[in-house]
């Protein structure tokens, strides 16, 4: 048991840490405490990503081999923490100034972070569905946290709602597994399927339901229809940690799945990834072009960019893998900068998110327009940018795969979602004058904004020390 507990260490210990934070915040006064309260959380966030990313080596199994601690759950781990942290940090001011800044809203990241670290090293199916509803359940609460809001009652109501539906088909398909395996641990569904190059049919069922559930979880079309609803109702902080953290953990069990429990048949499952992948990529890309609103558009341009990193899933093999993890770090990074930038729009004290409110925005804060015009410009692939690589890297494993038609699909996609990215540069500046935005002089905003942007220029120089930790990653999956 000691062996067991020390592999699932940086778990137990955010759980704790969790529990006390809970305890603390209801027997100090409550919500005076939530500042401290989150400070903290971020700060126990960036020390586990330092002692998972110093710490980790090799592969390590607890529990009969249902939790797995290996390079690929340790790069997805940091990659969470990270994320979560930043944005905790630069949603602090936002929710404060509107009453919203309650100290259960610090401890439910953070357990909804201990279900992302659990879904991301689970090896049994049942272990997975943990993870999964831990993480679920924190969000459809922080969805709704600001409880005099219509809008975000509707968004968490509707996240609770279809996340239960998904979860229904998740677990149904985890059944007919089950069934039709005799196991729920994922090397012996593998053994179940005896090596064939064709899943038999029960199997074949099961992987069909699990994919749709995770589908769900990743926005991918037809899936997506939740997210821009939720990404619009729910408050901006909440909105950014959907678009970032959950996006990698979801991914990262996505590739888990496929891999680990499915890995003797990509034909069967590579041909469903692939219709996910340019489903979400194109639907993604058209339907953002009509929106006015910039938290719908994010959401829109979310599902198309988890089309863009299904398609290294797709590829089937450990280059696929690797991409797809440096797509979802560098999205990440970009996903960061952005909302940082939407974060500080407002107006007489009130968030704005309507995009002709930027007309003429480089007049006023030309260091913000800029780093901003960086961050869409990486969004939409434009070289040589970080988000170029990222988009290169997935479209390169579909062609050393054979598939590429994804790839052209791929090209075509990016092309058509530029014009989206674009218009807001054009609004930023040259748009009709308007009445300006109120300045927000937050150093947390702007430095995560100007960082970010930042890293999309330079952050080529050391993108082969990501790619080659993204390839040990991608090797401790695909084996």
């Amino acid at each position: 048991m000691s062996a067991d507990l020390s592999v699932i260490l940086p778990e137990i210990a955010l759980s704790v840490f969790a529990m006390a934070g809970l305890l603390w915040g209801a027997y100090t006064g409550k919500d005076r405490s939530a500042p401290m309260l989150l400070w903290a959380t971020v700060a126990a966030f960036l020390a586990l990503a330092l002692w998972i990313g110093l710490n980790g080596d090799g592969t390590q199994r607890a529990f009969g081999g249902m939790f797995v601690d290996d390079a690929f759950a340790r790069f997805a781990k940091v990659a969470i923490l990270v994320s979560a942290a930043a944005v905790l940090l630069m949603g602090e001011g936002y929710m404060a100034r509107r009453g919203i800044l309650k100290f259960e809203y610090p401890v439910l990241i953070a357990l909804s972070v201990v279900g992302m670290m659990v879904m991301v090293s689970a090896s049994d199916l049942i272990v997975l569905y943990m993870g999964l509803e831990l993480q679920s359940l924190a969000l459809y609460v922080i969805a709704a946290i600001r409880r005099d809001s219509a809008r975000s009652t509707e968004a968490g109501l509707k996240y609770f709602v279809l996340g239960a539906l998904s979860s229904g088909l998740l677990l149904y398909g985890a059944s007919l597994t089950y069934g039709f395996a005799g196991t729920t641990q994922f090397a012996g569904i593998v053994a179940a399927a005896g090596g064939a190059e064709h899943l038999p049919l029960g199997l074949l069922l099961g992987l069909a339901f699990l994919f749709t559930g995770l589908a769900f979880k990743v926005s991918a079309v037809p899936f997506h229809m939740w997210t821009p609803d939720v990404y619009e109702g729910a408050p901006t902080p909440v909105t950014a940690f959907f678009a970032t953290a959950p996006k990698i953990a979801a991914m990262a069990l996505f590739a888990r799945v496929a891999h680990d429990a499915f890995g003797g048949a990509t034909r069967d499952w590579g041909q469903i990834v692939a219709f996910l992948a340019v489903a979400s990529m194109f639907l993604g890309s058209i339907a953002a072009i009509g929106q006015r609103n910039i938290k719908r558009l994010m959401a829109y341009s979310s599902i198309g960019h988890m089309g863009f990193a299904l398609i290294g899933l797709a590829a089937g093999t450990a280059q696929g893998v690797s991409a797809m993890l440096v797509y979802m770090a560098i999205y990440v990074a970009m996903n960061i900068g952005t909302f940082a930038f939407i974060l500080s729009m407002e107006k007489d004290g009130r968030p704005v998110t309507d995009i002709a409110s930027l007309n003429q925005y480089a007049r006023r804060e030309p260091t913000k327009a800029l780093a901003m015009l960086v961050l869409l410009f990486s969004l939409a692939g434009v070289p040589p940018l970080l988000g170029f690589f990222a988009k290169f890297a997935v479209l390169a494993a579909a062609v050393h795969a054979g598939m590429t038609w994804l790839a052209v699909a791929g090209v075509i996609a990016s092309v058509i979602g530029a014009f989206y990215y674009l218009r807001i540069v054009y609004f930023i500046y040259f748009g009709d004058e308007r009445e300006p935005l109120d300045p927000v002089r937050s150093p947390v905003l702007s430095g995560l904004l100007i960082a970010s942007a930042l890293v999309m220029v330079l952050g080529v120089a050391n993108l082969f020390g990501v790619d080659v930790q993204a390839a040990v990653a991608a090797e401790a999956l695909v084996r």
